[in-house]
């Protein structure tokens, strides 16, 4: 039995420019310059206080809590009444479609996103029975911390070094090497091939159709 746990922001959807809107509108209400595009896309996948702690380059305290309620408020208006499309990366939902068959594979999630925005893409897009297991940024430490790993492992009864973590970020690669897990680092999200392979990358792979390569392997 193999678990393979999917990143989501930067890995399954590409959501980069509802997470840089929201980061505009947080930052401007709070009359802070607007980071750029890169800047965000950089701190995709931490939890939002560090996130935030990087972008002003500052450490966390009550008024960066208050910038991460904004933001929350921010996305959750954004995704609820603009109904904005944070597509599939072209072949991922065809790869979750395979790999929901095959007995010897389960699925799991780990990400940066609250519970409550994970839950809610779940329902959209009708993975609340495919997915597993699943950990958030509201209920673990944040990335690269290999607590998501761990405990994903544990409730379904896998063992790490038969887990793969499949991730854009360097977080995702640097938390599956310190959980013992084996990092697969994809190019088409908001890191690049040579710093995912910096961060600890056992594979980096530019088509969703290779991840099944290497889990068939």
């Amino acid at each position: 039995m193999k678990l393979v746990l999917f990143d989501c922001d930067g890995t399954l959807i590409d959501s980069a420019h509802v997470i840089h809107a929201s980061m505009e509108k947080t930052f401007e209400e709070a009359g802070l310059t607007v980071p750029e595009l890169h800047h965000t896309k950089s701190i995709i996948g931490l939890t939002l206080d560090k996130a935030f702690s990087r972008l002003l380059d500052r450490e966390i305290d009550d008024h960066i809590n208050h910038m991460v309620g904004r933001y929350k408020h921010h996305a959750f208006t954004m995704r609820e009444t603009e109904r904005v499309h944070e597509p599939f990366y072209d072949g991922i939902w065809e790869l979750l479609e395979d790999l929901k068959r095959r007995d010897e594979v389960l699925l799991g999630v780990v990400t940066g996103k609250s519970r409550r925005g994970l839950d809610g893409l779940f329902r959209l897009h009708g993975l609340t029975d495919v997915i597993v297991t699943s950990r958030t940024a509201d209920e673990c430490p944040s990335k690269p911390h290999p607590a998501m790993v761990a405990e994903c492992c544990r409730d379904v009864g896998v063992e790490s070094a038969r887990t793969v973590v499949v991730g854009d970020a360097i977080y995702d690669m640097q938390m599956a090497r310190s959980a013992g897990a084996t990092a697969v680092g994809v190019s088409w999200g908001y890191s690049t091939p040579d710093a995912l392979v910096g961060a600890g990358a056992h594979h980096v792979v530019h088509h969703p159709e290779e991840i099944l390569s290497l889990l068939l392997a």
